[in-house]
């Protein structure tokens, strides 16, 4: 009885020493840099809004956070190396609707993480419009008889992607699936060969992130005719939004944000947000993701997390109904 009653002290005693040991060690924290792994290629935007942010998130914080690129697999390889981290918050990772929506619904097994469970959202960085354009020789001057013509000629025209089963791809099914149109998917090794190819004729239709496309919206050789966003965009003030058109559940933009490994304590986490949003409010920073095409965000762990559930969810019902699978 009394060695029961001795574990149970001390048992209690442990656990309220632990709880106390919460917020000073969020107080303390960071005590070294910060490693942050970019699940992609230096030079996208999800390594440019990474650094962006990060660097004035070390100016706040006192201490570096340093950005290390580990692409490969669409992003799975930094993931799951992310995912595998200890959960002291000193390694991060920047989450995309690539790595946490798209490449779940498209390798549901075998991938090395998991979404959903894996990881503690901290916060979304920014969002990034997407848009629905056609090459300006396309017989349609405007999303309503763009509709009227594909549906008269189903199989016709084909739309390009950035790839097989990215987040490009499934904004095609998807406004296939709830169109209930008929288009043809040319999947490309990224935007870029994607955007010279909608320019010059070789296919009609292009599903994108506005940051690539927009020069040539701007130079007259793509013609816009919906975009995924909130509301009409200064720079494109005559294209409607797809929740505009009636189609709410192709208003998707895709976003960049930050996250830590499941288990990491939640006053670390409050204090990255904390210093994330405060990043964020600086017009300089503001400035240079809206040069990218990315708008801030600056929202909270639990708001991020909805975000996240909600983009899987989304993916996963498009990759289901069409049966896509990565070739």
């Amino acid at each position: 009885m009394k060695k029961r009653t001795l574990f149970s002290v001390v048992t209690a005693a442990l656990c309220l020493s632990a709880v106390a040991m919460g917020p000073a060690q969020a107080q303390d924290y960071p005590s070294k840099p910060i490693r942050v792994i970019v699940p992609f290629a230096p030079g996208g935007s999800t390594d440019i809004v990474a650094r962006v942010v990060t660097s004035k998130m070390s100016d706040i914080l006192g201490k570096p956070m340093v950005v290390e690129n580990k692409g490969g697999a669409g992003g799975a390889l930094g993931a799951t190396e992310a995912a595998r981290a200890k959960p002291d918050g000193y390694t991060l990772s920047i989450a995309t609707v690539s790595t946490m929506a798209v490449n779940p619904a498209c390798k549901p097994t075998g991938l090395g993480y998991d979404a959903l469970k894996d990881f503690a959202p901290v916060v979304n960085f920014a969002n990034v419009p997407n848009i629905l354009e056609v090459n300006p020789k396309f017989p349609s001057q405007d999303f309503k008889s763009f509709l009227e013509e594909i549906k008269a000629n189903p199989g016709k025209y084909s739309y390009g992607s950035s790839g097989t089963c990215g987040v490009l791809h499934l904004a095609g099914e998807a406004f296939k699936q709830t169109t209930q149109t008929d288009i043809v998917h040319v999947p490309y090794r990224g935007s870029g060969p994607a955007v010279t190819d909608a320019v010059g004729g070789q296919i009609q239709i292009l599903f994108d992130n506005l940051p690539s496309s927009l020069p040539q919206i701007q130079g007259g050789n793509l013609r816009p005719l919906a975009i995924a966003w909130k509301e009409r965009l200064p720079a494109l003030k005559d294209v409607p939004t797809f929740a505009e058109l009636g189609y709410e559940n192709l208003n998707q933009p895709v976003w960049y944000g930050l996250l830590a490994p499941a288990g990491t304590p939640k006053e670390v986490i409050d204090k990255l947000n904390s210093v994330a949003v405060e990043a964020l409010k600086d017009p300089k920073v503001v400035e240079a993701l809206e040069k990218q095409g990315a708008f801030v965000s600056g929202n909270t762990p639990e708001e991020f997390g909805k975000e996240i559930q909600q983009q899987f969810d989304w993916a996963k019902d498009v990759v289901k109904k069409g049966n896509i699978k990565l070739d």
